[in-house]
This record gives structure tokens, C-alpha cells and sequence, in this order.
């Protein structure tokens, strides 16, 4: 049990990294939702990172680094066994394939509530057998799941053999106070020359990996920009992100000629504020949970393309408050892209239907509430009959 023993109970939160974007903004925003005196918490990174460090420590949160190199580190999981040791948290939660084995670890340490959450699987997760076999052997361990959509609810019952009673469905929340509807004329972001007056901005904000598959974004922009349309001639587009597909994606501008209508600053601590820049989001991923960047951009009024994977489906109703599109189709989303520039109206009454659907449905108090309950119920059931190790 927890060290102090007036204090209430301990949560450790094992994450890959804490950055903008995905998992690390669903965590701080749980945390910063959840009654303090409820639950304590602190996070475990496997690997070092910068965003959101100074923020949550402000609300009294440990933030521990397991330094984990690159590849092969059988080193880091002592090191993690160690910190769940001296943390002695009453629940660890991990998150993804990457916090998987966590489970393993934090069982042989002595934590008894244990509950994973998937956010999002990568390109080949599920595919690849030592995936699923790893899921299949560690799955005894896990106490409770959570997934972020009800496509990788059905796909942790079906494929991974979860039983339905152990698997909750809790969709990630946004602030729809922070990221809300331009008030006037967009910010003039960007370098000089990339904003002007009739400029239609597409954007998109995420991870630059095979799995978000901006490059198909870019080549939909580039057909877009070559046709004799005058309505494409205004447009210009901003991804915000980084990672190893971001250096292909500006080289593919560059020999388009076209370097100087597009923006990728990489990583940005000012989202809300570029969203509200952007009058059209996509989201051009192969693969893809419950995006935070997708529920932002929708409380932030705008339109959405997106590719039909994961919850993209439930979050975007064609027609209604978006469009979506099959996965590495430059052509078909570029047409998506071309009805909302030419048909600016639409986008309007899109965008602003988007944003009442997400202050219905995705508010963080009511994310926080689903979370709190689901470590109750494990409380409740360990003070019963105490979990097996």
C-alpha cells in the first residue's frame, strides 16, 4: 500500500513519453480533472521528455525518467521495478504496447490494481504474432482496460481475449474552454509571406511517423496547388509535429517548388492558438485511437477530413461535421479538400457542429468521472477479495 497512509491512494501513470499530443495530453488533462483528494499521482516516462514537465509538476506531481535508450534496453525495466518499489503506488496504469510489460513488472513488484489503456495501435501492433502473443500472455495480469474508442474495445475482446466486464469504453476529453472558435480575423503565424488575406489554411497536428501518414497530406496539397482552379491558389498548409517523416514531407515541398506555402515548425506549445489559425483539419493516419489533436481541432470549430480508421469514424459524421476518406488516398482527399475551400459555407456550418458535438459528448470533467470509476471498482474488488499477482 501507499507510504502515507492518511494521504489517498497512489496511481503511478506509465507512459512512453510526456509530450504534446496522444497519450500525454489525455494524461494531463486526467490528472488536472481528478479530485486531488480522491487520488494522489505520479509519472513514470521510459524514455526523457521536455513537454508539459513544468506544468504538471506545479499540481505536485512526481515525474520520474527511466532514461530507456533506444532498442534493446533490458536495463530499464530494473530501473522500473526499483521506482515502483520506493513509489510503493496502490495502482499503476499503463498505457499502449510501449507500457505493456509495465504490467508484468509492477506485478512482480507488489502493485495489485492494475489496469492498461489503449489509445491507439501502431501501423503493424496486432499484426505481427510476438504482439499478439505478448498481449495474450500478459492479459491475466491486467486488472481492467480502457480504451479510448469503441473500435479498440471490440478489437481488445475479439483479438486479444479480454472479457467484455473487464474492458471499459472512455473517450478522451478536450478543453473546450482553451480551444474554441476564432474570434476575429486569423493570427498571421508562420514565416513572412506564408499568411495573407485570403490565404485558406489546411492543417494538421501530430506525430510525423509512418502511422500518421502525413506524407499523404502533402501529396494531396500538391495536386491541389497544381491545378488551374484560382480558389487552390490560396491555399496554404501548417503541420504541427515532429518526428521521422518530417524531413521527407518538407523535402517532398521543396522539389514541388512549393516550400514556401507550407509550414512545419515542428513541435508548437501554442496548438490552440495555430488551430485557430486553420480553417480546414486533416487527419491523414493509416492507423489511429482516439485522437486528442482530432476532438481539439473539432471544439475549435473547424471542419475535418479524415481516413476512415479507428475512431476517426465515430468522432467524424460525413456530411455533418466532416469528411472522411479512405487511408493513403491523395486524390479523394484531395477532393474533400477542395470542397471545403471552394464551398467555404459549408465548412462553417461543419465546423461549428463539430464543436457542439464535442461539448456534448467529450467534456473532461465527464472523462474523469469514467476514469474515478474504474479505479474504484478495482478498489472495491481488491478490499473483497484481493487481486492475484
Amino acid at each position: 500500500m501507499s507510504q502515507h497512509a492518511d494521504a489517498p491512494p497512489l496511481v503511478v501513470h506509465l507512459v512512453s513519453q510526456l509530450d504534446a499530443g496522444g497519450a500525454g495530453t489525455g494524461l494531463v488533462n486526467l490528472i488536472a480533472h481528478m479530485p486531488p483528494e480522491r487520488y494522489r499521482h505520479a509519472i513514470v516516462c521510459l524514455s526523457e521528455s521536455a513537454s508539459y514537465q513544468a506544468d504538471i509538476r506545479e499540481r505536485g506531481v512526481a515525474i520520474i525518467n527511466l532514461h530507456k535508450r533506444d532498442g534493446a534496453d533490458f536495463g530499464h525495466y530494473l530501473r522500473m521495478f526499483r521506482t515502483l518499489r520506493a513509489l510503493q503506488p496502490d495502482l499503476v496504469h499503463t498505457r499502449n504496447l510501449s507500457g505493456l510489460k509495465g504490467q508484468l513488472v509492477a506485478a512482480l513488484a507488489g502493485v495489485k490494481l492494475r489496469v492498461h489503456a489503449e489509445h491507439g495501435r501502431e501501423r503493424d501492433d496486432g499484426a505481427t504474432p510476438g504482439h499478439r502473443l505478448l498481449r495474450r500472455l500478459l492479459r491475466p495480469l491486467i486488472g481492467h482496460f480502457i480504451a479510448v474508442s469503441s473500435d479498440l474495445q471490440r478489437w481488445l475482446v475479439d483479438q486479444v481475449g479480454a472479457e467484455p466486464a473487464r474492458v471499459s469504453h472512455i473517450s478522451n476529453g478536450v478543453d473546450s474552454v482553451q480551444f474554441h472558435p476564432r474570434l476575429g480575423p486569423p493570427a498571421a503565424v508562420g514565416p513572412a509571406g506564408f499568411m495573407h488575406d485570403s490565404a485558406y489554411v489546411i492543417g494538421s497536428v501530430g506525430h510525423m511517423d509512418e502511422a500518421m501518414n502525413h506524407a499523404t497530406l502533402v501529396e494531396a496539397f500538391l495536386r491541389l496547388i497544381a491545378s488551374p482552379h484560382p480558389a487552390h491558389q490560396r491555399l496554404r498548409l501548417m503541420i504541427i509535429g515532429d518526428g521521422p517523416c518530417r524531413a521527407e514531407c518538407q523535402a517532398m515541398l521543396n522539389r514541388a517548388g512549393a516550400g514556401h506555402k507550407a509550414w512545419l515548425p515542428g513541435d508548437r506549445a501554442d496548438i490552440a492558438q495555430l488551430l485557430r489559425a486553420m480553417d480546414l483539419f486533416v487527419l491523414p493516419s493509416v492507423a489511429e485511437g482516439g485522437s486528442n489533436a482530432l476532438l481539439e481541432a473539432m471544439a475549435t470549430g473547424l471542419p475535418v477530413v479524415a481516413t476512415t480508421v479507428g475512431a476517426s469514424n465515430e468522432l467524424v459524421h460525413p456530411g455533418f461535421t466532416g469528411i472522411l476518406v479512405p487511408p493513403t488516398s491523395p486524390d479523394l482527399m484531395a477532393a474533400a479538400i477542395a470542397d471545403y475551400c471552394r464551398i467555404p459555407e459549408m465548412g462553417a456550418r461543419h465546423g461549428a457542429r463539430a464543436r457542439s458535438q464535442v461539448i456534448a459528448h467529450h467534456s473532461l470533467p465527464a472523462m474523469a468521472r469514467s476514469y474515478l470509476a474504474v479505479y474504484d471498482a478495482l478498489a472495491r474488488q481488491a478490499s473483497a477479495a484481493p487481486q492475484r499477482a
